[in-house]
């Protein structure tokens, strides 16, 4: 079996044995509720011909071709602050849980996708068109059942993302952390300043339990005043001394980069 399809394959199987234990929770309800899924892939790449390949294939290639399959908007961002630069991110949201699991088997049935892509789905092992990739599959929290795109990018100024995950030690804990979410710390987020880009529940991917979410400023200025209001919020301190969410450490890690979209990024 090709490896691509067989990789396919067992994330379908992965995600729907992650899922499954979740719709017998929630019922068929929140099933078809109608929350989106997110593929979130890191790309790490070497300075050089790696990262001219990369701004080749995704702009002439990748996105067109997601986009014919109906993903749509996709993201793309280069790493400005964190570990192990250059990188870059691919955000994939999709309505369809299997298309997502399958998207590399949908885009090789593409021959134009094929075409256009043909330098980096073809390097060679002796200068590849990237060093690792890793991905993640998620599901959309129920009360942000949609990605929103950040007020500046439909006239394509400048905008800075930050991508956070937050580790639990337990699945108890984890979903106490996204009760919390539920119960003011997105209101929070808002007022303070923020524009919120999605909030995902982690199905498959490493370091589980996780929850990942991205957050959008101007810049990296305004990112650190934002933050400032955050913390400062009479709503969240009074929040985080709940008892409810206080009665142990619910995140035991927190992770966070600093990303900007690339020219082409649909987000």
């Amino acid at each position: 079996m090709h490896r691509r399809r067989f990789l396919a394959s067992s994330l379908a199987a992965s995600a729907s044995a992650a899922v499954a234990p979740a719709r017998a929770l929630t019922g068929e309800k929140e099933r078809i509720s109608g929350r989106e899924y997110y593929l979130l892939r890191r790309y790490d790449l070497r300075s050089g011909p790696q990262v001219k390949l990369a701004n080749q294939f995704f702009p002439d290639a990748f996105i067109p071709a997601a986009n014919r399959l109906g993903i749509t908007p996709i993201g793309v961002f280069n790493l400005v602050l964190g570990p192990q630069t250059p990188a870059l991110y691919v955000l994939l949201p999709s309505a369809s849980l299997a298309l997502l699991a399958n998207l590399d088997a949908h885009l090789e049935s593409d021959p134009e996708y094929l075409r256009a892509g043909a330098n980096f789905l073809n390097a060679p092992a002796a200068s590849p068109a990237y060093m690792r990739m890793e991905s993640s599959l998620m599901v959309a929290f129920k009360g942000r059942p949609r990605l929103q795109l950040p007020p500046p990018t439909a006239e394509r100024q400048p905008r800075t993302f930050e991508l956070r995950t937050y580790e639990s030690p337990s699945e108890r804990d984890h979903r106490r952390k996204i009760e919390m979410f539920h119960s003011g710390e997105f209101d929070i987020f808002r007022r303070a300043g923020f524009w919120p880009v999605f909030y995902g529940d982690t199905l498959v991917g490493s370091r589980m339990p996780n929850l990942t979410y991205m957050l959008a400023f101007q810049s990296l200025a305004e990112r650190d005043k934002l933050w400032k209001a955050f913390g400062s919020s009479p709503e969240w301190k009074n929040l985080t001394h709940s008892p409810q969410f206080d009665f142990e450490a619910i995140v035991t890690n927190v992770t966070n980069v600093i990303l900007r979209p690339a020219s082409y990024s649909q987000i």
